[in-house]
């Protein structure tokens, strides 16, 4: 114990101990003497005198109670400076006993899921609802209750995976994270060209979109974009680039929302949860997860 901790420890101690002191004091200097006899000299009506009468013996006896339970209290816990308390309790060692019977009862309850993968437990509604349960309470924030996510949050009941949407591929992502990112080309691309590439990407199998426009978009696209993208732009889930010849997008469709993709870059992250979940939630949430894009299945 250091020179200014056993300075605090000893003047908790004492404070504490005169505080105790002090106050069985006030009681009992102020029990003194009889009902009626200490007259404040406060008269009232005539005849309505005031009295400073001592507390009576039962109230008396319930505050020495509340003292004596104070003294037990500090001697049994924590509470006088850094003295451990004869019982060793710890606020710690409690929230860690708690944590353990949680562990043990949550261990218990995926048990029965554990030598089985995730395609069989896809289809067991048992499973599923133990995922949901698992989803709800570390998912759902991002991607919403009804697993359909938001903008910049992936929509799981479809079948367009940014990294994939098999089995194994969902344990990875859930048990590792993901962390995508689009560079931003300000600066890089001239505006005409961003403009026939906003068009070339929002549009890409429309047969309104003029060659000339096309053929300008093209050829940026294809030193610029198509490395990640595909030269086909379908994307690659080995980088998490998105399919952008779909109608599906993370970040918006919109020209205006599109622009700004391509100008200002985006990025995305994916938190790992294998120091949160064990091993057996992370299948069962897997599983869940690719129920919903299996045929719309709902626990």
């Amino acid at each position: 114990m250091s020179g200014l901790d056993l300075v605090w420890h000893w003047t908790v101690i004492v404070i504490t101990v005169a505080s105790i002191v002090g106050a069985l004091w006030l009681l009992f200097a102020n029990a003194r003497g009889k009902p009626g006899e200490a007259d404040t000299g406060h008269v009232w009506d005539d005849d309505l005198r005031e009295y400073n009468n001592p507390l009576p013996r039962w109230w008396l006896n319930l505050f020495v109670i509340t003292i004596v339970f104070g003294v037990g209290y500090f001697a049994l816990y924590p509470g006088l400076g850094n003295f451990a308390g004869r019982l060793g309790w710890t606020s710690q060692q409690q929230m860690q006993q708690s944590l353990d019977g949680y562990r043990a009862q949550r261990d218990h309850q995926f048990a029965a899921f554990h030598e089985r993968d995730v395609a069989t437990l896809a289809g067991d509604p048992a499973a599923r609802a133990a995922g949901r349960s698992v989803f709800l309470n570390n998912c759902a924030g991002c991607h919403g209750a009804d697993a359909k996510g938001a903008l910049g949050f992936p929509n799981l009941t479809d079948k367009d995976w940014l990294y994939g949407g098999t089995p194994e591929a969902i344990v990875a992502s859930v048990t590792f994270g993901r962390n995508g990112t689009m560079p931003p080309f300000n600066g890089a691309i001239d505006a005409a060209t961003v403009k026939a590439l906003v068009r070339y990407v929002g549009h890409w199998n429309d047969p309104a979109l003029d060659a000339a426009t096309r053929e300008q978009a093209q050829k940026q696209f294809a030193i610029t974009c198509a490395a990640c993208h595909g030269p086909d732009g379908h994307g690659n889930p080995a980088l998490g680039s998105a399919n952008l010849t779909d109608d599906i997008w993370l970040h918006g469709g919109s020209s205006e929302r599109i622009r700004e993709t391509i100008l200002f870059g985006r990025k995305s992250a994916m938190p790992a949860h294998e120091k949160i979940l064990t091993a057996d939630e992370i299948k069962v949430v897997s599983a869940y997860v690719y129920s919903l894009s299996q045929n719309g299945t709902q626990p």
